[in-house]
């Protein structure tokens, strides 16, 4: 089958690192199913995963945290799937990826594709949408069904892939969502999408929220730099409010600023479930199902914004190369293999 892989960990500009292949099509046992892959997403994961180190791998190691296809054929154990049924799964990060022509990956955290969306359109969204449903939902304790109507959600890294599906889940649970956005187009997506407002991060922070009349909000998600804005979130997260973020600290983060407010902070990380085969692992599958549910329906919207084709290393450099710009709105799609 048709792959594209790496064996050296080197800079996105060097044609080393991502290369066409060709490997084995691997077979599906026991819970697994066989996937043909039709389109892929690219995400900031990918890039983190082949950041230059000195590590060299035996054999060609392929990536790719989001895809959309076809079920190819199944396990013995399978139950929820069967050969020609279309699906939408964000994978497992200690896996071959689905930088592939064929993937294999665990049924319960795979979804059924919804049916008003083309693969590419469905490829953007398992990653972001699992991400941002489980910081809102799952950690910061947010109640679906409009539990907390009217209370404010401060949203960094609103027009980033998964900063545009937690806008739309914030308002369908009927929170006024406040976003982040520097540049006019980013601005004009995240009001798209349903944010009640765009804050320019590159402003000072505090002084623009408290123009906006929220000096104090009661749910930060931070789908940026954590380092960057844990000042800022311990001063604007009212007393007993929740943060909830993705991106690992590089510097000691200060919890005491937290601890006067009785401020709860959470780490949200999609890929714990598989990593560590938790009894809920199956919880993904299911969210994917209810996710492709609400798009059929028009209360979630694809945020795919940029399609590339074929599936190739080249495209796949250039789409790497274009998310560690960190400029990206919403999400980036490879489809086909030509």
């Amino acid at each position: 089958m048709k792959a594209v892989a790496l064996t050296h960990y080197l800079p996105i500009s060097d044609l080393e690192s991502l290369f066409d292949t060709r490997l084995p099509k691997p077979n599906p046992t026991g819970r697994d199913i066989l996937v043909r892959v039709e389109a892929v997403s690219v995400n900031p994961v990918d890039t983190k995963v082949r950041a230059p180190k000195a590590k060299v791998e035996d054999d060609p190691k392929v990536l790719g945290y989001d895809a959309a296809g076809v079920v190819e054929s199944v396990g013995d154990a399978v139950t929820r799937f069967q050969p020609g049924d279309q699906v939408y799964y964000a994978g497992d990060v200690t896996r071959p990826g689905s930088n592939a022509e064929f993937q294999l990956v665990d049924e319960r955290i795979v979804g059924h594709m919804p049916t008003t969306l083309s693969f590419a359109e469905a490829a953007a969204l398992p990653l972001t949408t699992l991400t941002a449903w489980e910081a809102l939902f799952t950690r910061l304790d947010i109640n679906r069904a409009g539990g907390n109507r009217g209370d404010s959600i401060f949203i960094i890294g609103g027009a980033g892939g998964v900063g545009s599906i937690a806008i739309q889940l914030a308002k369908l649970a009927g929170l006024v969502a406040i976003a982040t956005a520097s540049r006019p187009q980013s601005q004009a997506w995240v009001r798209e999408l349903g944010a009640d407002h765009a804050v320019d991060y590159s402003d000072a922070l505090i002084e623009e929220m408290a123009k906006l009349g929220h000096r104090e909000v009661d749910f930060i998600a931070n789908f940026n730099n954590t380092d960057d804005y844990w000042g800022v979130m311990a001063e604007l997260i009212r007393p007993q409010g929740k943060i909830v973020g993705i991106v690992g600290n590089t510097d000691p983060l200060d919890l005491n600023l937290l601890k006067n407010k009785s401020a709860t902070f959470a780490w949200e990380f999609m890929f714990t479930r598989s990593m560590y085969q938790t009894a809920d692992m199956a919880d993904q599958g299911n969210l994917l199902d209810e996710v492709a549910a609400l798009i059929d329906a028009g209360k979630l919207r694809t945020t795919l914004q940029q399609t590339l084709s074929p599936i190739n290393a080249a495209n796949l450099r250039q789409a790497h190369a274009q998310v560690e710009s960190g400029r990206t709105i919403g999400k980036l799609v490879l489809a086909g293999w030509g």
